[in-house]
């Protein structure tokens, strides 16, 4: 029997992956979120989809999976709700705080409910997590330069942190970072979290993308991803709708999802 799933976030994102959930023959497609939704429906691949602005519809549809890519503020709202209602959550939306993470794989826990939560959906960013988790203990210095589309609503990105979070993790101490002496733009060194620097790009044109730079006694390693299009996302966020009806419990991290670490 196909999985029936309602998609919050009804933005470009969001339309393209209900686009792929409709092409998908074990995926059921019954209605879309969106707190800033004013019409009925919403069309996908020339099919009206039901939209709802409220979120009793993840009552009344009873759906097995909600799949969210929206805003941190929305998202805040729908996840307990979607726990609540025993729909498994699958979140990509970026920003999320800590707490609200942690209070979320604690009660999915105890409902032995299954979930994803990932900072960043693209296969290549989660390798180049993962890889860059395997660095961090041999560099004692290390940069991150993020770029992202304009529109986007949170910098640092999600994955920049994640990244930092996971080599900071890695190597059980902070990294060496150089303070400049002279900082003639405040902020010019960027932010740093566990002594790695982060660096942030918004411009037009742009869509995710990441450089990891490692610096050693005379050499570097860079460890770069990028992603050209949203269609990067679609493949593992499918994959973590599949795997969300089969868990009793939620994951968080698309590389624990992988199996590169418990």
């Amino acid at each position: 029997m196909a999985a029936r799933v309602v998609m919050s976030g009804a933005g470009n994102m969001g339309r393209q992956i209900m686009a792929a959930l409709e092409a998908a023959t074990d995926l059921e497609l019954i209605g879309a979120l969106d707190g800033l939704a004013a019409d009925p429906e919403i069309e996908i691949s020339g099919r009206a989809v039901p939209l709802r602005s409220d979120l009793a519809a993840l009552v009344e549809w009873s759906p097995d999976v909600v799949v969210d890519f929206s805003h941190v503020d929305w998202t805040s709202r729908l996840l307990p709700a979607a726990i609540e209602a025993g729909v498994r959550p699958v979140i990509g939306t970026s920003g999320l705080p800590d707490a609200l993470v942690a209070e979320a794989e604690r009660d999915c826990n105890a409902r032995a409910l299954g979930g994803v939560v990932a900072a960043n959906f693209a296969l290549g960013a989660v390798m180049m997590m993962h890889l860059a988790r395997v660095a961090a203990p041999f560099f004692d210095s290390v940069e991150i330069i993020e770029q992202h589309h304009d529109g986007k609503v949170d910098s640092p990105s999600g994955t920049a942190i994640a990244t930092a979070q996971a080599m900071r993790e890695a190597r059980d101490a902070d990294f060496t970072r150089r303070e400049s002496e002279r900082e003639t733009i405040p902020g010019g060194r960027g932010g740093q979290l566990g002594g790695a620097s982060l660096h942030s790009v918004r411009l037009p044109g742009l869509v995710a993308h990441q450089v990891t730079i490692f610096g050693g006694l005379g050499e570097t390693l860079t460890l770069r991803h990028d992603s050209m299009s949203r269609e990067s996302f679609i493949p593992q966020i499918l994959r973590a709708v599949r795997a969300a009806p089969e868990l009793d419990h939620l994951v968080v991290g698309l590389d624990r999802l992988l199996g590169l670490r418990e």
